[in-house]
């Protein structure tokens, strides 16, 4: 590789289980060396390469195989934004974690980074506090992160034989209930554009993100969606065909208030929800409580979902009544809506 390529680090062959492989993409030579110096203390991790900017990763990743790349949204000569396409696709299945200042100050451009692929965010501190609890909450966020898939997984149906999905409904849809949390975003979008146009049953929306992000993230889905998305206010009613996001700090209940429904206690057979890409159990809870009031579930599929968390535990525990990437369960929602 020429001068101006990415520096590359190995380390000696393991026996035990192979380490997560990083690259740290990041024009500040002090940052880069601060974040190899938290990851090179951390047993399973290994630094295989660094670059000072988002062209010299993509080369390098041409040639690499790396498990989670951490990209700055600031540099020059080509924002990490403007290059997060690029590195996904020359990655082969790596998920990109931004750590930048925009984490936290940049609301707009953090969520145009998560509904472009990147699995997840953390705002980088002042130099002063990369030590510490920044050096413990990143090694936290890649391990979650884990290992990349390199190629899509067979389907549900053929390598899974224990799942076993739930007939689908029939209809009505009264209320759609959406939850996604690590790699959620593209999902969203994705589900969001292919929902018929004429579905008119409100849209609730529960997407772990801080607070800070919600208005934005809200604006995002307005515009895949092409109708009215808002961030939910405590005790306004719900609208037919409006997008109801939960705020940063909450989930979202609906009740019913007279005549006007203020979900599966509210709706309880004619609702929907969908899980989408996620890290963990959320949801399951509610999954299940949805299943029990008479609604039905449906779950993104391995293949298409950056973590398959959050719906594998929906779908392994019985709960799904289909597993599916979000295009093709938005036309599945359209064909529930007229009736089956």
């Amino acid at each position: 590789m020429n001068a101006h390529s990415a520096s590359m680090r190995r380390r000696p062959e393991r026996s035990a289980e192979p380490p997560i492989r990083l690259m740290i993409v990041d024009d500040s030579t002090v940052a880069r060396a601060v974040l190899s110096r938290i990851v090179a203390a951390e047993p399973d991790f290994e630094l295989v390469a660094e670059a000072g900017s988002a062209a010299e990763a993509i080369d390098a990743l041409c040639t690499l195989d790396v498990d989670v790349v951490l990209l700055d949204l600031e540099m020059p000569g080509g924002s990490g934004l403007e290059a997060l396409p690029g590195i996904l696709r020359a990655s082969g299945g790596a998920r990109v974690l931004i750590v930048s200042s925009m984490a936290e100050d940049g609301a707009e451009a953090t969520v145009r980074a998560l509904a472009q692929g990147a699995a997840d965010t953390l705002p980088k501190p002042g130099a002063a506090d990369f030590a510490g609890r920044f050096a413990d909450i990143l090694a936290d966020r890649l391990r979650r992160l884990g290992r990349a898939v390199r190629a899509p997984e067979p389907a549900i149906a053929a390598a899974g034989s224990e799942l076993v999905l739930r007939d689908l409904p029939e209809g009505p849809i009264g209320c759609l209930a959406l939850g996604a949390s690590t790699g959620g975003l593209p999902a969203l979008i994705d589900f969001l554009a292919a929902l018929p146009a004429g579905l008119a049953a409100p849209i609730l929306v529960t997407q772990h993100l801080p607070e800070a992000f919600m208005a934005s993230f809200a604006r995002q889905l307005e515009r895949a969606a092409g109708r009215e998305a808002r961030v939910a206010r405590d005790g306004e009613a719900v609208r037919p065909g409006v997008i109801r996001v939960a705020p940063g700090d909450a989930h979202l209940c609906v009740i019913r208030s007279g005549v006007e429904v203020r979900v599966g206690k509210a709706y309880g057979d004619a609702s929907l929800g969908v899980i989408f890409s996620g890290m963990g159990r959320d949801g399951l809870l509610g999954a299940r409580r949805l299943v029990e009031a008479g609604g039905a579930i449906l779950a993104q599929d391995r293949a298409s979902a950056a973590v398959w968390g959050m719906p594998r535990v929906v779908a392994e525990a019985g709960l799904a009544s289909a597993v599916q990437p979000p295009a093709d369960l938005a036309r599945r929602v359209g064909v529930i809506a007229k009736g089956g």
